[in-house]
């Protein structure tokens, strides 16, 4: 299998022998300082490199070896058989190939034989659970380093996913936009043709803004601001003086707020389709307020939900806007919607933080 060269993995390996290094150098450089002669530094770094080379051996062949190709390649028994081979081996050396009776004999004073005996012994012993240490060290480096690998990956995936899902969101938004603004306007042109080809103006003004701002991931507040303000007075013309319209909005938006594109919209389509009635007085109030980086959005209407037979589509904006807030704006957003208690109006409010 051919191994895959990363910046992450030259820097994953390079850290850890940066470590044994700087673990070799200590005692070199404590000499050094000590005696300001290379010749003790360079004596202390061998020395302690002679003490230690086992130990290195076994973390670096598990670290390059072991774990990546056999712990992790399905292989595992490889891990554990040359690991217990390992252990075996020194096992070996430092107990039974150990004679006792020599060492004794190179004990100065005879009454502490005994307990160098058993320091030996415990010296052997901790070397050995050492050597298992070190392998497990290694595991674990390498658990830890793929585990961020793979969180790294997710996030990566999940990013590119909302992306798509934002893009066809988007996508999904200007038909359906599109379909009701032109419903709008062929009914205008029944009632007065005048405004109708002024309105027809505004249309055109409004999906040259749909049209080329949508490609954008987020667009200036200001754009947003007077794309709704259009399209408000394009659903105007349409209603009679029966309707009681309010709309505020900020005179100059701060430059720095950004939005997606048409954000809103489906909330203003929903209030006019849903809280306008042509033989009954009705109401809508829109507004859109900045409280440094907060936005608010707000709109109230009167109630009157259309029949089973013209409902057909009317959640699909709706829950447009759910999706991409939730997409955008992940916890940083409330949204309270809903009808009063005596079912005669209905608001929304939408606060991003």
């Amino acid at each position: 299998m051919k191994a895959i060269v990363t910046r992450q993995s030259i820097i994953f390996y390079g850290l850890q022998v940066a470590v044994w290094l700087v673990f070799l150098m200590v005692p070199a450089i404590s000499a050094f300082i000590a005696t300001h002669s290379w010749s003790g530094f360079f004596d202390a770094f061998t020395i302690n490199a002679r003490i230690h080379w086992a130990s290195a051996a076994i973390y670096f062949v598990n670290t390059f070896i072991l774990v990546p190709w056999g712990y992790y390649h399905n292989r595992r028994w490889l891990f554990w058989t040359i690991n217990a081979l390992i252990l075996g081996w020194m096992t070996y050396i430092w107990f039974f190939r150990f004679d006792s009776q020599t060492f004794m004999e190179h004990v100065p004073d005879q009454r502490f034989s005994q307990y160098a005996l058993s320091s030996y012994y415990a010296s052997a012993l901790v070397a050995v659970f050492m050597s298992a240490a070190l392998a497990g060290i290694a595991l674990l480096v390498h658990h830890v380093y793929r585990a961020q690998a793979i969180k790294r990956q997710l996030k990566e995936e999940q990013q590119k996913r909302t992306e798509a899902e934002l893009e066809w969101l988007k996508n999904q938004l200007n038909p359906h936009f599109l379909f009701n603004t032109l419903n709008n306007i062929s009914s205008l042109v029944q009632i007065d043709a005048d405004k109708a080809q002024d309105a027809i103006a505004q249309l055109s003004d409004l999906l040259r803004y749909a049209m080329y701002e949508t490609r954008h991931e987020t667009v200036p507040l200001q754009g947003e601001v007077e794309f709704m303000r259009n399209y408000v007075e394009l659903m105007k013309l349409r209603h009679n003086d029966r309707l009681k319209l309010i709309t505020e909005w900020p005179e100059t938006p701060p430059s720095t707020l950004r939005l997606p594109p048409l954000l809103f919209i489906s909330l203003i389509e929903n209030a006019f389709k849903h809280g306008v009635s042509s033989s009954r007085d009705s109401m809508v109030n829109i507004s859109l307020t900045t409280d440094n980086d907060r936005i608010t959005f707000s709109c109230t209407n009167t109630n009157y939900p259309k029949d089973e037979q013209n409902r057909s589509g009317s959640g699909i904006g709706i829950e447009n806007t759910r999706r991409r807030l939730d997409l955008m704006y992940p916890g940083r957003y409330t949204w309270d919607c809903g009808v009063n208690d005596d079912g005669t109006e209905y608001h929304s409010c939408i606060t991003i933080k």
